[in-house]
């Protein structure tokens, strides 16, 4: 059974879904006017492997994150670069896939944008309007915040702890100072759209309400999102969407937490804004998820290149150890061994792995149990001989850590054979051939094959090249 931290009721909670068998997951994805900097891509990733463990665990898992593709920051982008605010939308929503993808986090299985959805959410305002929670006032409408008797139920604030530094911008024209804007008036030479209360474009807010019931329905399984959106985004989308469809809006509400860098809470001020796009030129980014994954969601991370450098050696670690025991399959004894202590140790270890993720997805955890699989291998490796049956369960459960926590256990640079490794093994099976041992040379010989390596014969002996 799956338990979860529940930020709506501040407790650890059994995951029970609308349907059974089935997940609604909502996450809130990036405004579109930058590349993502590390901290949209902690989100990113810890809710991808949320994702990948409840599909591991069997469910269906519908997973909705949008985009944010007309906001204040896009326009002003746009002004400065002489662009439209679609063509900088569209640029950096290329973008956020391609930095993502390198993160190896899965597209969702729909990404909607708001542009795409500008009917649906003037239809919404509409609704909140004839029943009361909203209001039109100089070609802007607001929501009646004091209208929503469980306002601050989320961040668990009251209405008069709200007010204290409350105040009118100017410009609005609010009934109170605690109303929040669902539709603006466009200014002059913005982007907008024609509406009931004048030409404009939505508030942010309103935006995820009525993308998630459009693609998910009235009442979603999951929200999820960064820790600085519980107030005032997510606060506001329950106030809106539970006064429009009088329904709970999601059962259970996901937050990760903060990076920091250096110690430091990241801030453009401060000069640490970094951007994963800049990151990844410089760091593997298989190694900057495996950083990642190695903290529990909902802790803050450190980002610091140390830490980083520490995470790339215990990947390195893995990686070398699996690619051992690949190595060593060709050669072990192709024979069954029931009875063999090291399957029942990596079975428990696995047992292990999905009690840590059953418990709030605890990747910490689950990154010890992946370190004990591999010094359970590395002790195994030293055997003298070996079994296929132990080293391809050994693989099996590596490849459910990697399928779960999204980090591959191959990676870029070991795709191939090197040069030395080749000419080791090409000595070996000259070594078995001599001492008859016909059947260990067509074993090297077929393991060479399928990494596209052919053997030529030739008068200064046997010689390799890449098929």
């Amino acid at each position: 059974m799956i338990t979860l931290y529940n930020t709506l009721t501040r407790q650890k909670e059994k995951f029970i879904p609308i349907e059974e068998g089935k997940v609604k997951m909502y996450v809130c994805g990036p405004t579109v006017y930058n590349y993502i900097h590390i901290g949209n891509a902690r989100a990113t990733v810890a809710f991808d492997v949320v994702r990948r463990y409840l599909e591991y665990r069997g469910y269906d898992v519908q997973y909705v994150s949008n985009f944010t593709d007309v906001d204040d920051k896009l326009i002003k982008t746009a002004n400065e670069l002489g662009e439209t605010v679609p063509e900088i939308a569209d640029r950096f929503i290329e973008a956020f896939y391609e930095d993502t993808g390198a993160l190896n986090c899965k597209r969702g299985t729909s990404n909607p944008r708001v542009m795409d959805h500008m009917d649906d959410i003037i239809a919404f305002i509409k609704v909140l309007v004839e029943k009361g929670y909203a209001y039109e006032s100089g070609g802007d409408v607001y929501y009646r915040t004091r209208r929503f008797d469980d306002y601050g139920k989320l961040s668990h604030q009251s209405l008069d702890d709200l007010k204290v530094g409350a105040r009118i911008e100017t410009g609005e024209q609010k009934e109170d100072e605690l109303d929040f804007t669902l539709w603006k008036q466009a200014k002059p030479g913005e982007i907008k759209w024609d509406s009931p209360w004048g030409e404009g474009r939505p508030g942010w807010h309103i935006e995820c309400s009525v993308m998630a019931q459009v693609h998910l329905g009235d009442t979603i399984d999951i929200h999820a999102g960064g820790t600085d959106l519980q107030f005032p985004h997510h606060e506001n989308e329950i106030a809106q969407s539970e006064a429009h469809n009088d329904k709970t809006f999601a059962n259970y509400w996901m937050h990760n937490g903060f990076v920091n860098i250096n110690n430091e809470k990241m801030s453009k001020s401060l000069g640490n804004f970094i951007l994963v796009h800049d990151i990844i030129k410089e760091i593997d980014p298989d190694v900057l998820r495996f950083f990642m994954v190695g903290a529990h969601y909902r802790n803050p991370i450190n980002y610091d290149l140390d830490l980083v450098q520490s995470a790339n050696k215990g990947l390195e670690r893995i990686r070398n150890s699996y690619k051992s025991l690949t190595d060593r399959e060709s050669f072990a004894l192709r024979e069954n061994d029931e009875t063999n202590q090291y399957i029942e140790n990596i079975n428990q270890i696995l047992l292990d792995f999905e009690t840590y993720m059953d418990d709030d997805f605890n990747t910490a955890n689950a990154m010890t149990a992946w370190y004990d699989l591999n010094k359970l291998a590395n002790k195994y490796l030293l055997e003298n001989t070996t079994s296929t049956q132990t080293i391809q369960r050994f693989k099996e459960v590596y490849q459910v850590f990697s399928d779960v926590l999204g980090v591959p256990l191959v990676g870029k640079a070991q795709n191939e054979l090197l040069d030395e490794e080749i000419e080791a093994l090409i000595e070996e099976r000259n070594e078995a051939r001599k001492a008859k041992n016909f059947q260990r040379a067509d074993e090297i010989r077929d393991a060479l094959k399928e990494q596209n390596i052919i053997l030529e014969d030739t008068a200064q002996g046997v010689r390799f090249k890449r098929g």
